[in-house]
């Protein structure tokens, strides 16, 4: 019992050198707030009429199998953007999380009222990237597509560090080249069209200066400070503190 308790603490001391305290619920809350609308849509919409948005230009994209390392491999470029994003000072971090939950509630309404769907390709049995595909279209349905959620997330890793003078500029100008690359990826990997990355774009720039207002990232802000003086008994003060160190 010891050694776990050594261990749990270690765990816990890490954690904080690498997400402030007042960053804890936020992420936790956007990650379960993006499942429960992905979801939540599926099982409620998931037998109604779809509507295919594909233009004549979607279909004179290709489809390149190799895109799906991109498709698949942003969920690290998000991992490690929102982790940035997350140990930003509270107000901007109360500002982007805010605007980032707001997009998905309504990217919901945009599941229910608009359920969309496409046509994917014939995929070959033969090949790597091919069997990739395949394993794509097996998990993924080819619903909740307007606005892209791919496009949404990958977008708000650029615009929550744009700005950001504590990051490389290198590393900034890589974040929207890879926003770029995973948007390209959605239609080369054809799981989605031009409609939904544009949608995925504009609803995250809008969110994201909406998060920005006051009265809302202060409403956030206040439920996120109502939740951990619950669970991790911190107040205020605390959380300032917890700021301030953060920054060393």
């Amino acid at each position: 019992m010891g050694k776990d308790k050594k261990i749990l603490s270690k765990l816990s001391s890490v954690m904080g050198s690498v997400i402030p305290v007042y960053s804890r619920i936020p992420l936790i809350l956007t990650v379960a707030v993006n499942m429960a609308v992905y979801l939540g849509a599926r099982l409620i919409a998931g037998d109604w009429y779809h509507y295919n948005m594909e233009t004549a230009f979607d279909r004179m994209i290709p489809f390149w199998p190799p895109s799906a390392a991109i498709y698949l491999g942003c969920y690290i470029f998000w991992a490690v953007n929102y982790i940035l994003i997350a140990r930003q000072e509270k107000r901007k971090v109360c500002q982007f999380f805010a605007g980032d939950v707001l997009s998905r509630l309504i990217c919901l309404a945009f599941f229910l009222l608009i359920p969309t769907t496409n046509i994917r390709p014939a995929v070959d049995s033969t090949g790597f990237w091919n069997q990739v595909m395949r394993l794509i279209y097996a998990v993924d349905a080819p619903d909740n597509l307007f606005p892209s959620i791919h496009c949404l997330v990958s977008w708000f890793c650029y615009i929550g560090i744009r700005d950001c003078r504590g990051i490389s500029a290198g590393y900034r100008r890589f974040s929207g080249i890879m926003a770029v690359l995973v948007c390209i990826s959605t239609l080369l990997t054809k799981q989605h069209v031009i409609a939904d990355v544009a949608g995925g774009i504009f609803l995250a720039e809008i969110c994201f200066l909406v998060g920005k207002c006051p009265a809302v990232s202060r409403f956030y802000g206040n439920l996120i400070d109502r939740v951990n003086r619950v669970i991790f008994g911190i107040r205020g003060e605390d959380d300032h503190a917890e700021q301030k160190k953060s920054a060393v």
